[in-house]
């Protein structure tokens, strides 16, 4: 389960049937990740009549039609005459990224996009955030209707952007009449994905805060893909979810992943965090805690109805994850080199974040002297 299927690689080197019958699809951010994996899914499907891929560079899919540009170029709209539906995934969430320029590309790129869309007659545009913009909070359902409200707030890394996007998206069929937009929500998403919640899973322990409910519910690449296709092929609309059924409570994922807990006052996990992010020391704000805390996971009730089903378990998807971040090592969302692997996974994550305090009071008189 965990390869491609055949007929999305062999898209790389043939075209679409001559006179396939179906939609235009303009897929941005085509070159790479989901983008990539969607523009060869699409350019596959015998329901699809073309595929325009859109990026900074050129993909490896030959089938479809390459045009290389920046997103927020208004020049996009030339780009997009003739296309029906067009899928926005240039979106920067890399956590690395400065969070200034990151939000001005993301919340720019789909304004454009969504503008140029308009602009050329496009009927359909389909975006990307994800299922954390419902928030992560002690007393969410189990599961979240898609009409659940959006209570997330900015504090983790790129959700400020996301519930940007969000906006964008229910604002724009009333800017430009005639425009449907699809917003789809993915769970933790896996597949040479690297965000905040894949890097959990690389750290000596797993950090758990004393009182909080975690449920874990993951998304592979290619079922979000597959529910990219059905919203394309306009087999279902609106806000949709997307994740693997049901979920995996932490027990299950310590017993399945083998890593032991470290176990923190909430006070003290959330508090080193924040301070940690402060001073440079973590990419990722105290905020990304909440996302292991507490359930945020989806029903996916949209995409049931229309005939979409998950591929995927959670358990395989966990299986694939830990094979990917195999032999990565992170304490507090920070990356480590092997040398700082072995103090980390002699002392673990407990000993890493009590002693921030310790950098932070460093920190503190070498800003005084």
């Amino acid at each position: 389960m965990s390869s491609p299927d055949p007929q999305v690689r062999a898209a790389r080197n043939h075209s679409a049937p001559a006179g396939a019958r179906g939609p235009v699809v303009a897929v941005t951010g085509a070159a790479t990740g989901v983008g990539a994996l969607l523009t060869a899914r699409l350019a596959a499907s015998d329901e699809v009549k073309q595929v325009v891929a859109i990026d900074e560079r050129r993909g490896e899919c030959d089938a479809a039609q390459w045009h290389i540009l920046d997103v927020r170029d208004p020049a996009i709209a030339d780009k997009l005459r003739g296309a029906d539906v067009v899928v926005h995934l240039a979106l920067d969430l890399d956590l690395g990224s400065d969070a200034a320029a990151r939000t001005a590309y993301n919340v720019r790129g789909t304004q454009t996009v969504l503008t140029a869309a308009a602009a050329a007659g496009v009927h359909r545009v389909v975006l990307c955030t994800s299922a954390m913009v419902y928030g992560a909070l002690e007393d969410n359902e189990l599961p979240l209707s898609e009409d659940a409200e959006l209570r997330a707030t900015a504090e983790a890394t790129g959700v400020g952007d996301l519930l940007e996007i969000e906006r964008l998206a229910r604002r724009a069929p009333r800017a430009h009449p005639g425009l449907n937009v699809t917003v789809v929500r993915p769970a933790v998403l896996v597949g040479g994905t690297d965000t905040a919640l894949t890097r959990y899973f690389e750290s000596p322990r797993l950090l758990v805060v004393a009182g909080s409910r975690p449920a874990w519910q993951f998304c592979h690449v290619e079922d979000l893909c597959s529910a990219l296709e059905y919203a394309v092929l306009e087999k279902v609309d609106g806000e949709l979810a997307v994740g693997c059924d049901g979920w995996l409570e932490q027990e299950e994922v310590e017993e399945l992943s083998g890593i032991r807990r470290m176990e923190l006052p909430s006070a003290v996990a959330l508090g080193a965090a924040a301070r940690l992010h402060r001073i440079g020391l973590t990419p990722s704000p105290a905020g990304d805690l909440a996302y292991t805390m507490y359930p945020w996971v989806v029903s996916g009730s949209r995409l049931h109805d229309a005939g979409w089903r998950a591929r995927w378990t959670n358990e395989e998807v966990l299986a694939e994850l830990l094979e990917e971040v195999a032999g990565r090592h992170t304490v507090a969302g920070r990356r480590l080199g092997r040398k700082d692997a072995t103090a980390a996974g002699a002392a673990g994550a407990t000993v890493a974040l009590l002693g921030a305090a310790a950098v932070v009071r460093r920190a503190r008189k070498a800003r005084r002297r």
